[in-house]
């Protein structure tokens, strides 16, 4: 969507330009104005075409890593202790 609101953001722009141009009556900066916001009029359009393109282009598939090839160690297990045998009290 990032297209999408450049083209908004400047069609806004156009529009405050406007309404500074109306409220002080520069003749030049409402033409300045009025073609500011025919751009982002016409962005709007160009601008989601582009963000679905970008939106559903298929991502890349990242290579996968390797694991390393470790060396194998011989692990003892652990062990054990031998049991405790009760004691008998006779």
């Amino acid at each position: 969507m990032r297209y999408t609101k450049l083209a908004l953001l400047t069609f806004g722009a156009g529009l405050t330009l406007a309404l500074i141009a109306v409220a002080v009556d520069i003749v030049q900066m409402q033409r300045m104005a009025s073609t500011v916001m025919a751009l982002g009029i016409a962005g709007i359009p160009i601008g989601m075409a582009v963000d679905w393109r970008l939106a559903t282009r298929a991502a890349r598939p990242t290579p996968r890593r390797r694991g390393k090839a470790g060396t194998r160690r011989n692990v003892t297990p652990p062990r054990r202790r031998p049991r405790k045998q009760a004691r008998s009290n006779r």
